[in-house]
């Protein structure tokens, strides 16, 4: 058997040869632009050098909606091609050197040749995450009514001993985070009591808590709505800061850009949740309408620039407790998985670029001085800054591509994996 498709070196260092004159020359100009407001241009590729965001294994296949989903070609059929693709945009843009599996979907009999797969493509394991928002085949009791917050103590005992066999295959693989997110609610008034099944909620967790290594963190992910439509058991960020409150300093809270009610400040929340030090992370999306898990930056650039401004500023000021995790969490639909979570890649580079650039001195004289419209200047033009050549150069001096999305094109990969990958009826990559 020949061994399955590479993306070689050669091409990448050929398609970076064709576009190097033209990058260093925007290069150079963005720097002497830097340069007038004090900023080392240099110095910033070494940051955004250093920046990571973990691909979710889920991410890389293709999603679905409620009414269907259309399967592209050549999609992963198990963890270890999962993790082949997930080595490729690493290998491309040099922004995501660390995965997050998802359990039961990702379950093997090795988990060491599962590392050691990973350690091969220069990956290793962010947070796992456990699933009691679906039934596994096998699985004695029904989630249909709730997992952690369900009425009967049997089912909430199962969902309890999944976080914890999640919490010890992550142990295998090097993860140090586990994230809980859960869809119990209610589609009725009345259907539940409200109380008594948050109280369910935290009494279950907290067995989750007390099953954790000393070094770990648990990720408690909220969600407004749906699948349940009329509650949801943790639906807001303040439900996930008062969990995480009550049980404990390990418990943190995880945000999900689509996650909110329309219109919330997602920034201030930020804020929040770094101020009380509970920030546990990002599951970084974009969404029109909901939940829509469209590619990061697609929708509302400015508002993740916003983000990411709260970020850079906890992190000049040595915020305590601030150790924010990354992930990208979409729904690749009518696009190539591996493209959407690339350029995604690219998006939270780009805002994070961006937020380095923000003279941090001027805003806070202009902040200071109720300057409303001179504050909001700095950030504008911060934001309006065009980091694309400072993010080329990044990719490159790391070994990646100048342009990921057109070597990755050229590399013909899809084209391969479709005649490696045959078809597997009901692959589904998930929607979280």
């Amino acid at each position: 058997m020949s061994a399955p498709f590479a993306i070689s070196p050669d091409l990448i260092a050929a398609q970076n040869a064709r576009l190097e004159a033209a990058m260093l020359e925007d290069y150079e100009a963005l720097k002497r632009t830097l340069a007038r407001r004090g900023i080392d241009a240099d110095a910033l590729v070494q940051k955004v050098m250093a920046f990571g965001v973990a691909i979710p294994t889920w991410g890389v296949g293709t999603g679905g909606t409620r009414f269907a989903r259309f399967p592209g070609p050549g999609e992963p059929r198990n963890v270890f091609e999962k993790i082949d693709d997930c080595g490729v945009i690493q290998q491309l843009v040099r922004a995501t050197p660390t995965i997050s599996p998802h359990f039961p979907w990702d379950k093997v009999d090795d988990y060491a040749a599962l590392r050691e797969k990973a350690a091969a493509l220069g990956l290793s394991f962010d947070a796992v995450n456990s699933n009691t928002f679906q039934d596994q085949a096998g699985q004695e009791l029904t989630y249909k009514f709730g997992s952690l917050s369900h009425t009967d103590a049997r089912v909430r005992a199962q969902a309890v001993a999944h976080n914890v066999e999640c919490i010890e295959i992550g142990q295998k693989l090097g993860s140090t985070a586990l994230t809980v997110w859960i869809a119990d609610g209610s589609n009725f008034a009345g259907q539940s009591n409200l109380t008594k099944a948050l109280d369910r909620y935290l009494d279950a967790t907290r067995a989750i808590v007390a099953a954790l290594p000393a070094d770990w963190r648990v990720f408690l992910e909220h969600k407004l709505y749906e699948p349940a439509f009329y509650s949801t058991v943790v639906s807001d960020w303040g439900t996930s800061f008062a969990a995480a409150q009550e049980l404990g300093p390990k418990a943190h809270c995880l945000v999900d850009l689509g996650h909110h009610a329309p219109n919330v400040n997602i920034e201030q929340i930020v804020a929040r949740l770094i101020r009380f030090k509970k920030l546990a992370g990002f599951h970084f999306n974009d969404s029109k309408y909901g939940d829509d898990d469209l590619d990061s930056g697609s929708v509302e650039p400015f508002r993740l620039f916003l983000v990411f401004n709260e970020l850079i500023d906890a992190e000049r000021r040595k915020a305590e407790g601030f150790a924010p995790a990354y992930m990208i969490d979409q729904s690749h639909n009518v696009t190539d998985p591996i493209e959407s979570l690339m350029q995604s890649a690219i998006e939270l580079q780009r805002a994070f670029a961006q937020a380095l650039v923000v003279d941090r001195a001027d805003l806070e004289a202009a902040q200071e001085a109720n300057d409303a419209l001179g504050a909001h200047l700095e950030l504008k033009r911060a934001f309006t800054t065009d980091v694309s050549p400072l993010l080329a150069v990044a990719r490159q001096r790391a070994g990646g591509a100048i342009a990921p999305i057109a070597a990755y094109r050229a590399s013909g990969y899809r084209a391969q994996k479709a005649k490696e990958r045959p078809a597997v009826a009901g692959t589904s990559a998930g929607i979280v």
